[in-house]
């Protein structure tokens, strides 16, 4: 019998035929995602499949073939080598993937999230308004952290939002916003960000046996004031405390553009002898999260799971592996919205969240213009399946699975 997450029973018409276009540096989601959408339109039963109205419906593959060719100074340009007319596109662009080059002068040069931004503009523009929708998933939102104006700066991301729903974009789907309030940019046009606590609840509970769920055993610490949103979530659908570390700055200088943190300090219950799940959108250099651990330890957690949407990683793992032989945590959980070196795969402390399904959820729902509020809010999947660990039943499906 399958569960309730494993199925969706969609009877309203589809907006167009469905079109997905995921980027180069997106392409290994892509066509995951492209899978379970295949699987499921050849499962589902619906009387109508036959008609008009659902023509293209069931496909061997959703997959759009398009490509974005380099001239030799760099310049390049967006095509699309089938037909759009009337689809209902999903363009996906993971803009943090710097593991693709391209020749500049005959050099090579790695792509940055600037690059991968113009190419997906590149992409829409190819489409030359034929489609009869577009939506841009973009897990990781380009400029998110620039999201705010301080001094006499750029806000880069509303110029972006504005930017694309200016070139016939009608919704913007991104995972764990830095600050959800950029929709602001764009009050008249579809904006979602995703949240991604189920995934992370999932894997935990997969990958790590005896957890006591309860307020008595556990605790969910936010690293800053900004992310306390997630932290509060999370500790409300977990039934859990909740605590907070606010960052003490030094404002009479400023370091690489910022103000350097002085300490931490924490605002919160006693953790000690509880395991402690450490909620963020993103890792990048990781010394926030080390800060934070070594807090934790120093007030006797007993254990320490790091939950973040988007594992950066940008200054390397060796910093990682060694706070790991020190103890100073137990596991970190990021998501596949990203890319992720085959590196950071073999970690033995690094537990990987895989979101294609759930992507695929959301575009196979929105497509049939149906509501995405229960993706969007997953408390339901949540008690379900803290109810089927405590019940000894997650690990007898895992038993199958692996038989």
């Amino acid at each position: 019998m399958p569960r309730r997450e494993e199925k969706r029973n969609l009877e309203t018409i589809p907006v167009g035929s469905l079109g997905l276009i995921p980027l180069e540096g997106c392409r290994s989601l892509g066509e995951k995602v492209d899978y379970y959408l295949v699987k499921w339109r050849a499962e589902r039963e619906n009387e109508h499949k036959d008609s008009l109205a659902f023509t293209g419906y069931e496909r061997p593959s959703y997959l759009l073939e398009a490509a974005v060719p380099r001239f030799g100074s760099g310049e390049a340009k967006g095509v699309i080598k089938q037909s759009v007319r009337g689809d209902d596109l999903y363009i996906m662009v993971d803009v943090c993937n710097y593991s693709l080059t391209y020749s500049l002068f005959g050099k090579e040069n790695h792509m940055s999230p600037d690059d991968h931004y113009q190419d997906l503009k590149r992409i829409i523009a190819a489409v030359g308004g034929k489609a009869r929708r577009i939506t841009v998933i973009m897990p990781f939102l380009y400029e998110g952290r620039q999201h705010k104006r301080t001094a006499r700066e750029s806000l880069d991301c509303a110029l972006a939002l504005q930017e694309l729903v200016g070139m016939g974009v009608d919704n913007i789907i991104t995972f764990d916003a830095h600050d959800a309030r950029v929709q602001n940019a764009i009050p008249l046009n579809g904006f979602e960000t995703v949240r991604t606590t189920y995934q992370f609840i999932k894997a935990l509970l997969r990958n790590v046996q005896g957890l006591q769920i309860d307020s008595d055993h556990m605790m969910v610490i936010s690293p800053d004031e900004g992310g306390m949103s997630r932290a509060v979530y999370l500790g409300s659908v977990l039934g859990l405390d909740v605590g907070m570390f606010y960052k003490r700055r030094d404002y009479t200088q400023v370091v690489n553009g910022s103000n350097p943190i002085v300490s931490h300090e924490f605002l919160g219950t006693s953790v000690e002898g509880k395991s402690v799940i450490i909620v963020d959108d993103m890792i990048s250099s990781g010394d926030s999260i080390f800060d934070v651990a070594k807090a934790l330890k120093q007030r006797k957690a007993a254990h320490i799971y790091v939950f973040s949407t988007f594992g950066l990683f940008t200054n390397g793992l060796e910093k990682f592996d060694k706070a790991y032989e020190e103890g100073l945590f137990d596991r970190i959980l990021t998501t596949n919205l990203i890319y992720q070196t085959p590196d950071l795969l073999s970690r033995d402390w690094y537990i990987s969240c895989d979101m294609s399904k759930y992507i695929a959820y959301i575009i196979d729902t929105l497509n049939h213009d149906a509501s995405i509020s229960d993706l969007l809010n997953p408390v339901e999947r949540i008690s379900s399946i803290i109810e089927r660990y405590n019940n000894g039943e997650l690990q007898k499906e895992m038993a199958a699975e692996k038989n």
